[in-house]
């Protein structure tokens, strides 16, 4: 047994987005010291500036608190990496490749070789990036290659994979304390370690189990499994998530058409203790980075090992989804008569509250539409805008609501902002310059705005 389980393990976490910021900084938290490592000089300057590059609730507090206490401190050196830590988590991206469903792992390749390269010590190396089915067992193969490349025969070296459950404005919490703990490691938790690899696995529990000893002293179940069960989690929970998201909004479909109204009919499957009531949430549908680029990641990979058959009820979820956005197009433009001149403000861009992200934004989506029809669109989003702008820089950006509204001959709620939800008749009526307002997320009183003297329209809904 490594004398590492002795000593007080020091944690290095690559990549230092979203997912590898926010890892760092609650690692920190749990009381580690941290290395936070990434190839990009620039945000590793702003990290350790204690600015955050994205907007999280939460985490800027967290991240400023432990750059003072000393515990969290950020590097471009893998050989600075490989010398200070004893656990190291991949928290790179893995993107869509460019015109196609599979996920792009160049910077998870980069990642473990970059590390592997230097290590010349007992280390457990923890993947926590989304990627296909079988990448754990290539890349474990690829560490030991690399080493003897380079001539690195100290210290032993076992592989994890510990996929991440983070929901974007509650990522610190869901950290800090997470609904359940999956460990993959390259045998099954019941293998007997009679072997070198079944001696690996055991390690590499025991050191996860010291680094989650916080969480896992409350209570968080702990499943530990082998490395293709660990993989298929993280993208079967988000098939499972886009799945309810776009049954819903099937119904909605079928509402529009025969009548009835979609939020009373969750309603009622929510309070069978088999469905449940979240996530059935009728709109525009779901996007940002992860439930569109992982059910198509997993239809890519699935189509690679022969079960193409056993996924092809995504390619209906992802049609549905992108329905709701035509939805909403259709919608605008039946209402305003002519889409050329018309000013529409668009309330929210990013993909959900609490977040900037403007990753496959249904909001986004439905304002550049409009934009490209002729139509004169006002956008607010409370912190999406800069990221919207990078992404659609031809779009009208606005600093307010009012700003937003002013003269509008439409209004669209697209993303359910706190600021929005709250919204009543007689916070736009002396600003618009039409009563007309669609509710593409299903989130205010349609006979409220409809008694006001409004022209209403929400998915799934009848019409006011």
């Amino acid at each position: 047994m490594s004398t590492m389980t002795n000593m007080e393990l020091r944690i290095t976490v690559i990549g230092t987005g979203y997912l590898g910021a926010t890892h760092a900084a609650c690692m920190a938290e749990l009381g580690f010291e941290v290395l936070g490592v990434d190839v990009d000089p620039a945000k590793i300057n702003s990290l350790a500036a204690g600015i955050l590059p994205f907007h999280e609730p939460g985490l800027p507090e967290l991240l400023r608190k432990h750059l003072a206490t000393g515990r969290l401190r950020f590097t471009t050196d893998y050989a600075e990496a490989a010398a200070f830590g004893d656990v190291h988590f991949i928290g790179v991206g893995t993107p869509q490749r460019a015109g196609q469903h599979s996920a792009d792992l160049t910077y998870v390749d980069a990642a473990v070789t970059s590390l592997a390269q230097h290590l010349d010590r007992d280390a457990l190396i923890v993947g926590k990036s989304t990627v296909p089915v079988g990448t754990a067992r290539r890349l474990r193969g690829m560490i030991d290659d690399v080493r003897a490349q380079h001539g690195r025969t100290g210290g032993r070296i076992a592989l994890a994979w510990n996929p991440e459950f983070l929901r974007e404005g509650r990522a610190v919490e869901d950290t800090l304390t997470p609904d359940r703990l999956v460990v993959g490691t390259g045998t099954a938790a019941t293998a007997s370690p009679d072997d070198q690899v079944a001696d690996e696995a055991l390690w590499a529990r025991e050191i996860l189990r010291r680094v989650y000893a916080t969480p896992l002293a409350t209570g968080t179940p702990l499943i530990e499994t082998d490395f293709e069960t660990a993989e298929l989690v993280k993208v079967a929970a988000n098939a499972f998530l886009a799945t309810k998201i776009s049954f819903i909004n099937a119904f909605s479909e079928m509402t529009e058409l025969v009548g009835g109204d979609i939020r009373i009919l969750a309603d009622a499957l929510g309070h069978d203790a088999r469905i449940g009531r979240q996530f059935l949430n009728a709109g525009v549908g779901f996007g940002g980075g992860c439930l569109p680029k992982d059910i198509r990641g997993l239809q890519a990979r699935a189509n690679e090992v022969g079960a193409a058959s056993a996924m092809r009820f995504l390619t209906e979820i992802d049609d549905i989804n992108l329905r709701r956005r035509d939805r909403v197009v259709h919608l605008a433009t039946h209402m305003v008569e002519e889409l050329k001149g018309a000013r529409i403000a668009v309330l929210g861009v990013a993909f959900k509250p609490e977040s900037d992200d403007v990753r496959d934004s249904p909001a986004l989506d439905v304002a550049a539409r409009l934009y490209n029809a002729g139509a004169d669109v006002s956008v607010y989003d409370p912190q999406g805008n800069a990221n919207a702008a990078r992404r659609f820089p031809r779009l009208h950006y606005v600093d307010s609501l009012a700003e937003a509204t002013a003269g509008a001959d439409l209004t669209i709620l697209a993303t359910e902002w706190s600021e929005f939800k709250a919204l009543r008749p007689s916070d736009l009526s002396p600003r618009v310059r039409k009563h007309q307002l669609i509710d593409a997320r299903n989130v205010l009183d349609p006979t409220e705005w409809a008694e006001a003297g409004w022209r209403f329209e929400a998915l799934g809904r009848k019409a006011h």
